[in-house]
């Protein structure tokens, strides 16, 4: 049974993006047929498999607005059992008229409807913002992924994020969980790092991961090869990371 988890965060630079990628990879690596569903109009989870946007003729834009087959936007990519939904430069008007469709709300879960049955695992990564497109993703995801960096003001404006969830959850999808909180660019030598930690598990308690994601240079550099850290350098500590992120997730379900 397909499970669908939506990577959200409104605030920038929390390695939202690389979290998508990477958890993908790792699903894929661990023999789970994945698709990623590119919903940020920057489109870097697409360019991070090594997608052209340039080049596309259908993107997530035309599945949301044009009301396209999805299946003719999804694009196979060279990594194990790893398919892409990919974003396109028309993303950014997407928001106004998204605004003015019929049951806007529900777009992306009618569209993802259709090609569930391929997959096991559906990551949407989410712009960062709280409007119509992320509403979109909450209302077709089973549980929502939090990344969160470790650094000053990691809480701010987490806030705001909780309540889409629980409006989305009330409105729309009664089902939406909270997946669990991933603490990203973790330096453990640093003071502030362990203050972080500490107030993080202080407000979500259980739901915060055992695995971190360490601050690495190979992490940074994966993207602008269009690689998933997992074929960029495999023996990094951030492949050894993700790919324990996939497999403390695949646990938690299967129990």
């Amino acid at each position: 049974m397909c499970r669908v988890i939506a990577v959200s965060n409104q605030k920038g630079g929390v390695g939202k993006t690389t979290t998508a990628v990477n958890l993908a990879a790792a699903f894929g690596a661990a023999e789970k047929k994945t698709l990623l569903v590119d919903t940020d109009p920057q489109g870097n989870s697409s360019s991070g498999v090594g997608i052209d946007r340039r080049k596309l003729k259908t993107s997530v834009y035309d599945v949301l607005i044009r009301d396209a087959n999805i299946g003719a936007a999804i694009q196979s990519t060279e990594f194990n059992h790893l398919d892409l939904l990919p974003s396109s430069l028309d993303l950014a008007g997407a928001e106004i008229e998204l605004a003015e469709k019929p049951h806007r709300e529900s777009v992306l879960k009618r569209a993802l409807v259709q090609v569930k049955d391929r997959y096991d695992y559906i990551l949407i990564d989410c712009p960062p913002s709280l409007g119509f497109i992320t509403t979109n993703a909450l209302n077709a995801a089973d549980s929502v992924l939090i990344p969160i960096q470790c650094e000053f003001y990691a809480l701010e404006g987490l806030s705001q994020l909780m309540n889409s969830v629980r409006r989305v959850k009330r409105q729309y999808n009664s089902a939406l969980e909270v997946e669990g909180v991933l603490l990203t660019m973790y330096d453990g030598r640093l003071n502030l790092t362990q203050q972080v930690v500490d107030e993080v598990k202080k407000y979500f308690k259980n739901k915060v991961f055992g695995t971190v994601i360490p601050r690495t240079v190979r992490l940074s550099e994966a993207p602008s090869f269009g690689q998933p850290i997992q074929y960029f350098d495999r023996n990094c500590k951030g492949t050894e990371a993700y790919n324990a992120l996939a497999a403390e997730i695949l646990q938690s379900h299967e129990k």
